[in-house]
């Protein structure tokens, strides 16, 4: 049931939960608010979030404009502030992200073309209200222009794959152009001059609608429903940082979350904002959801932002998923629950299990600088010694560094 809190901070339940509620919550984070004292919910979002510069994150005044925005569309808004502390020598680098999480927006049984059409509609305002709220870069979730039916491992679903300069990229290069945006896009990739060949690739629109690059994703899942690999291979642009006008970033793509070598290479390369969009259901990933990108985040010296896709995608047609299970029709609960994450461990509170959302946070990019002064990881780090360890690892004749107890296999004397 969905559930409001009284004066006397009992909940009271009203009417039936959304699918993908968490109790009827929204988050985690509205269900401790309203489940617990005021100060026992301010000591438990201590712990939980984190601080920032020693204080909780403080909320960020948006225009009406957006909020209007937000109330005729029907999506979650919310907004943050990282800090970062006073410097001498340098000016703050303040820099405003937003993140875009969104469910599809008509059944997989409609033709291709207005399915597509119909996201592209659906996140216009979304996108607009993210323009008047000053947002610098934006980024949207993986494969934003269609469900998400790697799962099905039909092939008529590869329709969907455009170049690089096709048809999303032209919508976004609008958006880029009227609110002086860089923007982040996902889509599943056509190269055509490689023999139409199919990658799952993030464009990089610049503030001027120009695209200053691409990356292709590092790590592709065989876990569960996720047979990607049918559609397309691990990619071929290593770990590219951007320099865009607003910071250097870079982008994680989904499945490379679970690898702390890729977070690395990112921080190696000088990334200053790694962006990570998804696309991950709750029964496979959702606890290791608010942890992997912190760590990252913590390790790297640099801000993390995460970004899911919400909503349940019925396909028309039943598949398996190799695990025993009974044939289905869909992935699972697509979680949402983006957020932000900062080198000194700070976190936003996470958007909606199951609505469309906008996430908006300033980040002062002096804080990775300062991290890394203050903790030394990068200055500590025994690059050479892994090094070694991974040239070594990767011949065929490779054999582990294990020093066995002498006495292990031996038997007792009997004296």
């Amino acid at each position: 049931m969905e559930r409001m809190e009284e004066e006397n901070g009992k909940l009271e339940e009203t009417q039936p939960s959304p699918a993908g509620s968490i109790c009827g919550f929204t988050s985690l984070h509205h269900l401790l608010k309203a489940s617990l004292e005021p100060h026992l919910y301010q000591e438990v979002s201590r712990l939980l979030l984190g601080l920032n510069c020693g204080r909780p994150l403080g909320n960020i005044a948006l225009p009406e404009s957006a909020k209007a925005l937000s109330l005729k569309h029907g999506f979650d808004v919310q907004a943050y502030c990282f800090g970062a502390d006073k410097e001498q020598l340098r000016e703050s680098r303040i820099v405003r992200v937003g993140l875009i999480q969104n469910s599809i927006a008509i059944p997989t049984t409609a033709p291709f073309s207005e399915q597509r059409r119909s996201i592209f509609e659906k996140l216009k305002p979304i996108i607009d209200a993210a323009g008047a709220s000053g947002v610098n870069i934006l980024c949207l979730q993986e494969a934003w222009t269609m469900p998400f039916a790697f799962c099905t491992r039909e092939k008529r679903w590869c329709e969907f794959a455009e170049p690089v300069d096709g048809e999303s990229t032209q919508f976004l290069q609008d958006f880029a152009l009227k609110y002086n945006m860089v923007i982040v896009s996902p889509i599943l990739e056509r190269d055509v001059k490689h023999g139409e060949t199919i990658w799952n690739t993030a464009v990089i629109i610049g503030n001027n609608g120009n695209v200053i690059g691409k990356h292709r994703k590092n790590h592709i899942p065989r876990v569960g429903d996720f047979n990607e690999s049918t559609y397309y291979m691990e990619g071929n642009t290593g770990h590219p940082v951007f320099e865009t006008a607003y910071g250097k970033i870079a982008i994680n793509i989904c499945y490379g979350r679970h690898h702390p070598l890729n977070w690395l290479a990112f921080g190696l390369n000088g990334a200053e904002i790694v962006f990570n969009p998804s696309a991950t259901v709750g029964e496979l990933s959702e606890p290791m959801w608010p942890i992997e990108a912190r760590n990252a985040a913590i390790a790297n010296s640099y801000f993390v932002a995460s970004i899911n896709r919400v909503g349940t995608e019925i396909f028309p047609n039943a598949f398996t998923s190799g695990d025993g299970k009974p044939q289905h029709e869909d992935f699972g609960h697509f979680y949402g629950s983006s957020h932000i994450s900062a080198p000194d461990a700070s976190c936003t509170p996470s958007l909606s299990r199951y609505q469309d959302g906008l996430l908006i946070s300033d980040m002062d990019l002096n804080l990775c600088r300062q991290l890394k002064d203050k903790w030394g990881f990068r200055m500590t780090a025994r690059y050479e010694m892994y090094a070694e360890l991974l040239e070594r690892y990767i011949r065929s004749d490779f054999e582990p560094q294990v020093v066995s107890d002498p006495l292990l296999n031996k038997k007792p004397s009997k004296d």
